[in-house]
C-alpha cells in the first residue's frame, strides 16, 4: 500500500524538491536584470540587503534576490554559473538542513549561496572543512583552484581562514570576518581556549551563529565521539606499562583471555587471572589497591589483540600515529585515551608518553549542537538520516544531479577465502589495464594496500600507491587517476575533497572503473568510493569483491553464504555473484550501523551530563571575565559560606549550649583572619539563634570587606576578585573533570547490582558538581579575605624580611605608569597551574628577629614598626 501511494504522490524528498523548484524559477527570472548591473551596482546590493534586514525583512524574504546576486558575482569572478540544482542545494543549507549532493556536483560553490545570505546579519558564518588544505583552497584559492573568497570580496564581505599555524591575532581577525573557514578541530579548540582566557581580549570567537559543515557525515558521525582535549602532563610512572606488556605474550588466546571483536573487548578468564597474578607476583589482582593494574592489563590485551600495526596505526619517527578507519588518513597529535595509547607504545617498544590531565574538553557532537543554526553537505548522508535527525535535529534532503547518473554498479562478488579474492582482483585489474580503462582500487588498510601493490608488481602492472604513508602526494596521484592505463591503489582517503577528471578517450572505454576490495561496516563509506566514478553524467562502473574472511563477513555473520558454498563444494577460487548476496551484505551493514548508532546515542546521554555542567561553568566564567556583578556575587558567596560554617558548628535540633563555639572561632580566624568571640554566659545564650549568629557574622565580615575595598580602591578590588575567581574556577573545574572521568570508568559495574549505570552517573555526577560549587565558593572567599595589597617597594623590603611561617597571597599595587589589567599573572599567583596559592611553610634559616631589633630591610625602623607590623 505504501509503495502504491509513493508511486502516485512521490517520496517525501521528491515533494520537497518540487517546492524548491518554484523558488528556482523566481531566481532565474532575475538573471537578466542582474546581468545589466555594473560591478559597483552589484556590490551595492550587499549594503541594501543589510539595511533591509535591519528594517525587519527576514533572510527568507531576501533569499531570491540574494541568490541571484551571488550567481551573477560567481559568473563575473570565477566564470562559473550556479546550476538550478545548486540553487536548491543552497536553499537546503540556508534552512539548516543537510544537502546530499553527489561527487562532482559542486558542493563548494553551492555553499556560497547560503553563506552570503546568512552573512548579511553581521553575526558571522563558519564554514567547516575536513583539513587545512581544503579550508585554504576553498577560501583563498590554491593552485588552479579559485577560492570562494573571490565572490565574497567582490560583494563587499570579508573572508578569513584559520589554520593550525595561525597565531592569536590572526585568529581574532579571521573570526571578526563575515565568513570564516577552518577545520572542526580549530574551531573546537578555539572555543575551549576562549573558556580558559584570563582577559576578555584573549578571546577570539564571537557567538556561534551559523555553520556549514563540508563532509558532514565524516565530522558529525565518524568524528562525533572524538573529544577535543586541552591537557597538561600528569604525574605518573610509565614503568607499569612495560612490566604488564612483558606478560601479555605469555597469555594464550581462549585459555587465558577471550576476545569479542564485535564489541572490541578483550577480557581475562579465571585461568588468565591466576596466570597474571603469578607472573606479576600479585596475590590478588582484584584487591581494591590493584584496580589500576587490572585496567592496564585490559588495555595491554586490547593493544596486542585488537589493534594492528599498519591498519589501526603506524610507527613514524618513533611515535604511534593513529590511522583514521574511515578516511585512511594519519591523525598526528591524536591519542587514544584511558592508557590505550601508552599500552600500544609499550607493545611497539617506542617511548611512552605520559598520560595527561584534562584541563578542558568537549566532543565535536556537543560543540556543533551549540550553534544557533547548523547545516551540512556531503555525497553520502541518506543512510544516516535517522541519526542526523535524532542527535542534531538535522533533516537530510537528497538534491538531484545536474545530469543523469549513468554509472553501472555491478553486484558484489563473493569468494570463500581472502587469498582467492585477491587473485581475482588482480586478474580483473589486468583485464581493464589491457584495454586502457583507468582503475581506482579501494582498500581498507595500509597493510592490504601494500599487499595488493606487491601482487600487481609481480604481474608487471604499473600503478600508483596512495595511503597514509605518502598522503602528501594525494592531489598529484588523484589528478592522474582518470587517465588511460592509470591504476591507482588507495585506502579510503581517496574518497574526499577531490574530483577525478576523465582523460581523453576514457569515456569510450566505459569511464573510471572503481573496484572495492572489501565492504566497510558503514554503507556510506562504500558509496563514497563508488562516487569517485560517474561524476556529472560521465560513464563509469563499480564492483565490490568480498571474501568470507573479511572483517564484516567474519564478525557480523556470513554463516548462510558459507554453508551454501560448502554444500556446493566450491574452492577458494570459485566465485558467487547474485543480487541477493549484495542485499544480504547490505542488511549486515544496516545492522552494524544501527548497533553503532545505538552506542553513540547511549554515550551521548553520558556526555550530556558533563555538557550541562560545562555550560553552567563557562557561562559563569564569562560573566566573571566581563566583570559582571562581581561584588554582588562575592557578597552572595560570603553569605553561603557563613551558612555552611554555622551549619557545621550548630547542627539542627541542638541548643546553643551544645554548639561548637571554639570550632567557630578557629574557622572564622582561618577563613577570614577574624577574631570573633561569643559570650557564653547562659543568659546570653538563651536568646541566641542560628539566624542571629549568622547575621551578626555576615554583617561584621561585610564591613571588613568594605573597609578592605575602601583602602585599595574599587577598580583594583574588582581586578583582584576577577583574577581569584577565575583561578579558583579553573582549578576546581580541572579537578572535577578528573573526578567525572574516574566515576565514568567504573560506573558500568553498577549494572551487576541491578542499578541503571546512566541514572547512577547522573545522580553522582550532580552530587560531585554541587560539591565542586561549594568548594569553589569557600576557596574564593578565603583567598579574597587573606589577600594583601602592598606596593612594589614594600614587596622588595618584605622579601628581605621573610621570617613568617606562613605566606599569604600578594597583589602588587602597580606603579603609576602600569595598567592594573597587566598584573594578572605577574605576581598574584606566580603563574601556578595548580590554582590559587596554597599556604606554604617556610623553614627558618636564620635566628628569629626580635620585635625591637632593627628591621633587616634597611629602613632604619624597628622590626615591629616596619616589616613585622602585621605579625
Amino acid at each position: 500500500m505504501f509503495q502504491f501511494l509513493t508511486k502516485i504522490f512521490g517520496t517525501r524528498n521528491e515533494r520537497e524538491i518540487k517546492k524548491y523548484y518554484k523558488t528556482v524559477q523566481l531566481i532565474n527570472a532575475l538573471e537578466p536584470e542582474m546581468e545589466k548591473l555594473s560591478d559597483e551596482q552589484l556590490r551595492a546590493k550587499t549594503d541594501e540587503f543589510k539595511q533591509r534586514y535591519k528594517n525587519g525583512e527576514t533572510l527568507d524574504d531576501l533569499l531570491v534576490e540574494a541568490f541571484a546576486v551571488v550567481r551573477e558575482a560567481s559568473k563575473r569572478t570565477l566564470k562559473m554559473r550556479h546550476f538550478d540544482v545548486q540553487l536548491i542545494g543552497g536553499m537546503v543549507l540556508h534552512q539548516g538542513k543537510i544537502a546530499e549532493m553527489k561527487t562532482g556536483e559542486g558542493k563548494t560553490l553551492v555553499a556560497t549561496l547560503a553563506v552570503y545570505l546568512n552573512a548579511l546579519t553581521d553575526n558571522g558564518v563558519h564554514v567547516i572543512t575536513v583539513n587545512d588544505y581544503l579550508a585554504e583552497r576553498d577560501s583563498l584559492g590554491k593552485g588552479n583552484f579559485k577560492g570562494m573568497g573571490n565572490i565574497y570580496n567582490f560583494l563587499g564581505l570579508t573572508v578569513g581562514c584559520i589554520k593550525n599555524t595561525s597565531k592569536h591575532i590572526e585568529r581574532q581577525q579571521a573570526y571578526n570576518c563575515d565568513v570564516t573557514y577552518g577545520t572542526c578541530n580549530e574551531f573546537g579548540f578555539d572555543y575551549l581556549r576562549d573558556n580558559m582566557a584570563v582577559y576578555p581580549q584573549e578571546r577570539v570567537q564571537r557567538k556561534l551563529n551559523y555553520a556549514i559543515i563540508d563532509e558532514v557525515d565524516s565530522i558529525l558521525i565518524d568524528e562525533a565521539r572524538t573529544p577535543l582535549i586541552i591537557s597538561g602532563p600528569a604525574e605518573e610512572s610509565t614503568e607499569l606499562y612495560y612490566s604488564i606488556d612483558r606478560i601479555i605474550p605469555k597469555l594464550i588466546k581462549d585459555v587465558d583471555y577471550q576476545i569479542d571483536e564485535k564489541l572490541r573487548t578483550a577480557t581475562l578468564t579465571e585461568a588468565g587471572i591466576a596466570k597474571a597474578e603469578k607472573l606479576l607476583n600479585i596475590p590478588n589482582l582484584y584487591d581494591p589497591k590493584n584496580i589500576e593494574t587490572i585496567h592496564h592489563i585490559d588495555q595491554a590485551l586490547k593493544a596486542h589483540t585488537l589493534f594492528k600495526r599498519d591498519k589501526d596505526y603506524i610507527i613514524k619517527d618513533g611515535q604511534v600515529i593513529i590511522v583514521d578507519e574511515f578516511t585512511g588518513r594519519l591523525m598526528p597529535g591524536r591519542r587514544w585515551s584511558d592508557g590505550l595509547h601508552q599500552a600500544i607504545e609499550a607493545k611497539e617498544r617506542v617511548k611512552i608518553e605520559r598520560e595527561n590531565q584534562t584541563l578542558a574538553t568537549i566532543t565535536l557532537q556537543n560543540y556543533f549542537r551549540m550553534y544557533k543554526k547548523l547545516a551540512g553537505m556531503t555525497g553520502t548522508a541518506m543512510t544516516e538520516a535517522e541519526e542526523f535527525w535524532q542527535i542534531y535535529k538535522l533533516d537530510v534532503i537528497s538534491v538531484p544531479t545536474n545530469k543523469p547518473m549513468i554509472r553501472i554498479d555491478n553486484p558484489d562478488v563473493v569468494y570463500k577465502t581472502e587469498k582467492g579474492k585477491f587473485k581475482a582482483i588482480v586478474n580483473d585489474i589486468c583485464e581493464k589495464y589491457k584495454k586502457g580503462q583507468p582503475v581506482l582500487v579501494g582498500t581498507t588498510s595500509i597493510e592490504k594496500n601494500e599487499r595488493l601493490s606487491e601482487m600487481l608488481n609481480k604481474k608487471g602492472i604499473p600503478h600508483n600507491l596512495l595511503n597514509a604513508k605518502n598522503h602528501e602526494k594525494e592531489a598529484e596521484i588523484i589528478a592522474m587517476a582518470g587517465q588511460k592505463f592509470a591504476v591507482t591503489v588507495a585506502t579510503n582517503m581517496a574518497g574526499r575533497g577531490t574530483d577525478i577528471v576523465l582523460g581523453e578517450g576514457v569515456k569510450e572505454l566505459g569511464g573510471l572503473y572503481v573496484l572495492g576490495t572489501e565492504r566497510h561496516e558503514a554503507r556510506r563509506i562504500d558509496n563514497q568510493l563508488r562516487g569517485r566514478s560517474g561524476r556529472q553524467g560521465d560513464p563509469g562502473e563499480s564492483r565490490f569483491y568480498v571474501s568470507l574472511e573479511d572483517d564484516l563477513m567474519r564478525i557480523f555473520g556470513s554463516e548462510k553464504i558459507k554453508g551454501l558454498m560448502d554444500k556446493m563444494g566450491m574452492s577458494e577460487e570459485d566465485r558467487v555473484e547474485h543480487p541477493w548476496i549484495t542485499s544480504a551484505i547490505e542488511r549486515s551493514q544496516k545492522a552494524v550501523e544501527a548497533h553503532n548508532f545505538s552506542i553513540r546515542k547511549h554515550l551521548l546521554e553520558y556526555d550530556d551530563v558533563l555538557n550541562n555542567q560545562r555550560s553552567v561553568i563557562y557561562a559563569k566564567r564569562l560573566d566573571i571575565l566581563e566583570g559582571k556583578n562581581l561584588k554582588d556575587s562575592i557578597i552572595e558567596m560570603l553569605g553561603e559560606v557563613i551558612k555552611d560554617i554555622i551549619f557545621d558548628i550548630a547542627p539542627e535540633k541542638t541548643y546553643p549550649e551544645e554548639w561548637d563555639f571554639d570550632g567557630l572561632k578557629l574557622k572564622l580566624n582561618s577563613y577570614f583572619g577574624l577574631r570573633y568571640e561569643v559570650n557564653k554566659e547562659k543568659s546570653d545564650l538563651m536568646h541566641l539563634t542560628r539566624e542571629i549568629l549568622e547575621n551578626d557574622i555576615y554583617e561584621t565580615l561585610k564591613k571588613e570587606y568594605e573597609l578592605k575595598e575602601s583602602k585599595i580602591g574599587s577598580d583594583l578590588m574588582r581586578e583582584i576578585e576577577r583574577n581569584i575567581m577565575l583561578q579558583v574556577i579553573d582549578s576546581k573545574w580541572r579537578e572535577h573533570l578528573y573526578s567525572m572521568d574516574h566515576l565514568k570508568e567504573g560506573i558500568g559495574l553498577r549494572a551487576y547490582a541491578h542499578k541503571d549505570p546512566l541514572l547512577e552517573y547522573k545522580k553522582e555526577g550532580f552530587e560531585l558538581f554541587q560539591r565542586m560549587i561549594v568548594e569553589m565558593e569557600h576557596e574564593v572567599i578565603q583567598f579574597l579575605f587573606k589577600v594583601q595589597v602592598i606596593s612594589e617597594e614594600q614587596l622588595t623590603r618584605k622579601r628581605y624580611a621573610q621570617e613568617m611561617k606562613e605566606s599569604r597571597p600578594v597583589f602588587v599595587i602597580p606603579k603609576a605608569a602600569e595598567a592594573p589589567t597587566a598584573l594578572a599573572e605577574r605576581e598574584m599567583y606566580t603563574n601556578s597551574p595548580d590554582g590559587p596559592p596554597k599556604v606554604e611553610t617556610y623553614k627558618r634559616e636564620q635566628p628569629k628577629i626580635g620585635r625591637n631589633d632593627p628591621c633587616p630591610c634597611g629602613s632604619g625602623k624597628k622590626y615591629k614598626k616596619c616589616c613585622g607590623k602585621n605579625q
